[in-house]
């Protein structure tokens, strides 16, 4: 199966969403209604058929930038040799620098590694995973940074420097290369490909806006300022002072139903 790149729009608007309580489908209506142009995205094949899971809770085992209990989770899913990811990680990093601090907004990254596409990135997981085992959270993000941050936009990452990021981020090397010859978190990535894939997911970024139980999809590296726009939208919605008859929506930006 040859893999496709995906140049159609990027934001999903599931049609259960509009049609019941529509905060966030409506927030991502406007917000992207003046966006300029979609965003690309890293795909896996483009045969399979997408399936519809159900996005598994935030928990205790999931690596969390923010507050837990935030008004508004962003859940994204991530391979870290995909180029649009590292945009996305960029972009990320100002929205939280941005809202993260009020408590507001909270950031989940889960591993979903497309390894048709980069024969690497399963392994890249799999450290992260020993790193984030082995340290922490703040173990995981400073190593997550460092693959994303020490690459190009279209260059894979140097494996060879991945005990080196292990040990910047406060993980005794030897602990790390242990758990990397043991293969101790490969069933782990396993599983989180598997739940990525059983949720729909085929590309990269993918990301789950939840606000309380409602939720919606991002698909693709969207641009800080639609990323700053939903969560605009949404913080008005939250405290009262959303107008949406005052929002200007270029229809034409919207998916069909």
């Amino acid at each position: 199966m040859e893999p496709s790149n995906s140049q159609t729009n990027s934001v999903t608007i599931p049609i259960a969403i509009v049609a019941g309580f529509a905060m966030i489908a409506l927030a991502i209506y406007i917000t992207s209604g003046r966006s300029s142009s979609p965003a690309p995205t890293t795909t896996a094949p483009s045969e399979q058929t997408v399936a519809s899971g159900q996005l598994r809770p935030v928990d205790d085992s999931d690596y969390i930038l923010g507050n837990p209990n935030a008004q508004i989770i962003m859940v994204e899913y991530s391979d870290y040799d995909c180029p649009f990811c590292k945009q996305f990680h960029d972009t990320m990093h100002q929205i939280m620098d941005e809202y993260g601090v009020t408590g507001r907004v909270a950031w989940v990254y889960r591993q979903f590694p497309i390894g048709q596409l980069h024969p690497n990135s399963p392994k890249i997981s799999e450290a992260a995973y020993c790193v984030g085992d082995l340290g922490g959270n703040n173990a995981f993000w400073t190593f997550s940074n460092l693959v994303f941050d020490e690459r190009d936009f279209d260059v894979p990452t140097n494996v060879t420097k991945l005990p080196e990021y292990a040990e910047i981020a406060g993980v005794n090397r030897e602990d790390y290369v242990s758990c990397m010859n043991d293969r101790r978190m490969q069933p782990k990535v396993e599983a989180a490909i598997a739940e990525g894939f059983d949720l729909g997911i085929r590309g990269t970024p993918y990301t789950v806006l939840q606000v309380g139980n409602d939720s919606a999809t991002l698909t693709g590296a969207e641009s800080y300022e639609t990323i700053k726009g939903i969560i605009e939208n949404l913080l008005d919605q939250l405290d009262g002072n959303f107008d949406p008859e005052a929002a200007e929506v270029n229809t034409s930006a919207v998916p069909a139903q």
